[in-house]
C-alpha cells in the first residue's frame, strides 16, 4: 500500500510526545496519560520520542513501554531538535487522530477531551491556544507575543497566535505534513499552511511540573528564525529596500559634496566623514549578505538530502528492536 493512501486504522488516537532529559517529570506524565487513555472513547497509542536524552528518561520510557502495550518508545540516535522529534513521531503514527504534546505537563493531557469533541464535530486541526502562561518570565511572554504578532504580519500564511505545538490533527493532515520534507522545520507554520478546517480550544498554561526548560534563548531564537525564513521572504525584501535607500542616500550625499566643491569654500578636507560612510556602507553590505546567506544556507541543506533523523532503537511491549543496518534507518523523505 502506498505511503499516502487512505486506510482505516484500528487505532483511533495517537499521542506524539517528544522529550529530552525529562526524567523528573515522566512518572507524573505516565500517570496522567494512563488515566486519560482509560477514559477516552477509542483505542489509543502513545509514541514517546527520545531526542537524545542524557539522563534516565529513556530508561523510564522503555520500562513504561514494556509495562503498558499502549506505549511505544522511539529513540533517536542523537539530539535532532524538538521539531524533528515531533516529525519522527508523526511518521510512525497509526491513529485516525493525532495529538501532539510536550512531556513537561505544561500541555495538560485532560484538555484532549475538548479537542476530541471538536474533532468529532468535523474539525481537522484543533490548536490549543494559551490564554495565560504561568511560571514564565516577563521577557519570554513579551518576546513570544512580539514574535507571533510580527510573524503574522510578515508571513503570507495566517499562523495562529499564542499557539505552540499542542494540537490535535486528523490523519489527512498528518499525510499532508509527511509530504513536506523540508529540513529546517517550523511545524506551527506548516500546520497553518496546509489549510483544512481549523479551530481552537483555549487553556491556561500551567507551570512546569518538574525539571527545567529545554528551550533556552538560543533555541528560541533558532526556532524564530526558522519561522521567519521558512514562511516569509520579508527579510530579502527588507534587504532590497535597505540597499536601495542606502544607495539613494549615497547619491544624494555625492551631489551635496559636488555642489559644495563647486560653489563654496566650506568643504573641509579630512578623512572622518569618509571613514564613517565607508563603515556604514560596509555594515549594510554585511547585513544584506548575511540575510541572503541564510536563504542560501537553506538551499544548501535541502540539496544535501540527508535524512531528517535516524532511529537507533524502538521499544514496545513486544520487545526491543535495534536499528543497525543502513537499510533499516528510519527517516522521512518526500
Amino acid at each position: 500500500m502506498g505511503r499516502f493512501e487512505m486506510k482505516q486504522s484500528a487505532i483511533t488516537y495517537s499521542f506524539v510526545i517528544p522529550f529530552m532529559n525529562e526524567e523528573a517529570v515522566l512518572p507524573m506524565l505516565f500517570e496522567r496519560l494512563t488515566a486519560l487513555l482509560d477514559d477516552i472513547d477509542g483505542p489509543s497509542e502513545v509514541l514517546l520520542v527520545d531526542d537524545g536524552s542524557k539522563d534516565r528518561g529513556a530508561v523510564l520510557a522503555a520500562e513504561q513501554a514494556q509495562r503498558d502495550p499502549r506505549f511505544n518508545l522511539i529513540r533517536l540516535s542523537r539530539n535532532f531538535g524538538h521539531q524533528i522529534a515531533v516529525t519522527a513521531g508523526l511518521d510512525a503514527v497509526q491513529g485516525q487522530a493525532v495529538i501532539i504534546m510536550d512531556a513537561d505537563l505544561q500541555d495538560p493531557p485532560e484538555l484532549v477531551h475538548e479537542m476530541i469533541a471538536k474533532w468529532r464535530d468535523g474539525y481537522q486541526i484543533i490548536h490549543a491556544q494559551r490564554r495565560r502562561r504561568d511560571g514564565e518570565t516577563w521577557f519570554k511572554r513579551a518576546s513570544a507575543k512580539i514574535f507571533y504578532r510580527g510573524l503574522s504580519k510578515l508571513s503570507s500564511v495566517d499562523i495562529p497566535q499564542d499557539v505552540g505545538d499542542f494540537r490535535l490533527v486528523s490523519g489527512e493532515v498528518v499525510r499532508a505534513i509527511q509530504a513536506m520534507p523540508e529540513r529546517d522545520r517550523f511545524l506551527r507554520g506548516m500546520f497553518a499552511w496546509v489549510g483544512f478546517r481549523q479551530t481552537f480550544v483555549q487553556f491556561d498554561r500551567p507551570e512546569r511540573a518538574a525539571g527545567e526548560t529545554k528551550y533556552p534563548l538560543r533555541k528560541m531564537l533558532r526556532l524564530a528564525s526558522d519561522g521567519v525564513i521558512g514562511f516569509s521572504d520579508a527579510p530579502l525584501r527588507m534587504a532590497l529596500w535597505i540597499g536601495s535607500l542606502v544607495s539613494l542616500g549615497a547619491i544624494a550625499y555625492g551631489i551635496y559634496i559636488s555642489l559644495l566643491a563647486l560653489f563654496t569654500d566650506g568643504l573641509v578636507q579630512g578623512w572622518a566623514s569618509t571613514v564613517v560612510i565607508l563603515a556604514f556602507l560596509s555594515g549594510v553590505n554585511l547585513l544584506i549578505s548575511g540575510v541572503i546567506g541564510l536563504y542560501v544556507g537553506r538551499i544548501h541543506a535541502e540539496a544535501k538530502q540527508r535524512p531528517l533523523y535516524i532511529v537507533s532503537e524502538k521499544v514496545s511491549a513486544a520487545g526491543i528492536g535495534r536499528i543497525s543496518q543502513p537499510n533499516e534507518v528510519a527517516y522521512a523523505q518526500g
